[in-house]
């Protein structure tokens, strides 16, 4: 983004400016903050009620059973998962490729995903329905004198998903150290010592900033192939088995570009909301809204090619489970699913290709919560769409989730959302240092009477 990308509408930023509006954001909350904050936390509160009520009662109050043994906790695991992705995608491969609209968002989005990833890794335990014994999904050699099975994708998905975590946790903390300085700098009594400990001792020396900007590009460089191994291990969870559906080489570049499809609408969802609320328009502009639309078509139209080769592998193999799995999709029991799946992920992004809706946010922000939808529903009908339609009609049976599932879905929405309004009150949501080394250095002011 050019510094003329990032002056407000009407009025030019400063660096004092800048500071003003990311600080000054974190100030005291007012009725509808909590309000929001207290709906979330009772949402929360809920799922969370439900989980202990599954574990007291058994995994028989979950609808999953002989053929859908992975119901709707696996498709929020894999939903959450992408969610997670681009949020490094913006913030690392972008960083790296030095496109400046990443700017004002990488924050926000490097946040989303530290907070959907921690959700995504709560769903194989509650999968797990004895959560007490989840330690023996940690491959190690336990009591049972059992040996991980490293050639498993079960395993893959434990290393992979808490490197992950690792990785993008540091990666965010690190990258709002200045930021967090700036933050202890402006506050007095709790919350300056708070901010004081968080900073880790930042000066803002020229040593430190040397350390800093090398650090900040070697977490770039080393989360950028974990954008790209995370999910398509999570691809591979699948694609390693001969269910029909399933058992495709295109999985993994499949599951990486619905995953940034969907991580992209989540990040305008959050920021369009997030920019109205905070007054931050003239950091976040259009343009950042617009190139994020642009980059949903390329990913939308990349879904939509891997929507029609696995139909044409699927006809063109000549196995007849596959095709026959395929056809169904389309018109079988799971078809409405099909549909909202195709017309949220593939045609509606289409209209981000009009320059008047890619500039209105009420179009904005419905197209992207369609696309949210719309890749909740891949996710079911992939899971759920294969395993009630196997090899044998005999053993055909269809899935419907009872209210626990629906409910502790609910409270993940609801925990998602409850850490980000809390991100969004309590830590600076723009990274204020890139965005003053976005506009550039201020000019000195010219004596009255002399010449430019």
């Amino acid at each position: 983004m050019s510094s003329k990308g990032n002056q407000t509408q009407g009025e030019a930023l400063t660096y004092a400016r800048v500071q003003d509006l990311v600080l000054g954001a974190m100030g005291k909350p007012g009725r509808l903050y909590w309000a929001a904050v207290g709906f979330c936390f009772l949402g929360l509160l809920y799922g969370a009620s439900c989980w202990g009520y599954q574990i007291l009662t058994g995994m028989g109050v979950a609808g999953i059973n002989h053929p859908v043994n992975w119901g709707i906790y696996l498709v929020n695991f894999v939903f959450w998962v992408g969610i997670a992705h681009s949020g490094t995608l913006i913030s690392a491969i972008l960083y790296l490729l030095r496109a400046r609209w990443r700017t004002s968002i990488a924050r926000a989005a490097e946040a989303m995903t530290v907070f959907a990833v921690m959700i995504a890794g709560l769903f194989p335990f509650i999968h797990l329905g004895r959560v007490w014994i989840f330690y023996w999904i940690v491959p190690y050699p336990n009591q049972r004198d059992l040996w991980p099975n490293f050639q498993s994708p079960l395993v893959f998905d434990f290393l992979a998903i808490s490197t992950y975590l690792t990785v993008s946790s540091m990666f965010w903390y690190s990258g709002m150290l200045p930021d967090l300085a700036a933050a202890r700098d402006r506050s007095q009594g709790l919350r300056k010592k708070i901010y004081g400990l968080l900073s880790l001792g930042w000066q803002g020396t020229h040593e430190q900033w040397r350390h800093y900007g090398t650090a900040y590009l070697l977490f770039a460089a080393f989360a950028t192939p974990l954008v790209i191994s995370v999910h398509s291990v999570v691809s591979w969870d699948f694609a390693l088995s001969i269910v029909p559906g399933w058992h495709s080489t295109i999985f993994a570049p499949y599951f990486v570009a619905g995953a940034i499809h969907s991580g992209l609408a989540m990040v305008l969802t959050l920021i369009i909301p997030l920019r109205r609320i905070f007054g931050f328009e003239g950091l976040i502009t259009l343009h950042t809204l617009e190139s994020i639309a642009k980059t949903i078509v390329f990913t939308g139209l990349i879904v939509g090619y891997s929507y029609g080769v696995e139909y044409f592998m699927a006809w063109y193999s000549g196995n007849i489970f596959e095709w026959d799995t395929f056809i169904w999709r389309a018109v079988g029991d799971y078809a409405p699913q099909f549909w909202i799946m195709v017309i949220c992920n593939v045609l509606a992004p289409l209209l981000y290709l009009f320059r008047s809706i890619r500039r209105s946010l009420a179009w904005l922000l419905g197209i992207a919560v369609l696309v949210n939808i719309g890749m909740w529903y891949e996710r079911f009908v992939i899971i759920v769409g294969s395993m009630a339609h196997e090899f044998v009609p005999y053993a055909w049976g269809l899935y419907r989730p009872s209210w626990v599932e629906l409910s502790i879905m609910v409270g993940s929405f609801c925990m998602f959302f409850f850490l980000f309004l809390l991100f969004g009150k309590f830590l600076p949501t723009v990274s204020v240092s890139e965005m003053k080394e976005s506009l550039g250095p201020p000019s000195r002011p010219i004596p009255h009477g002399g010449s430019s």
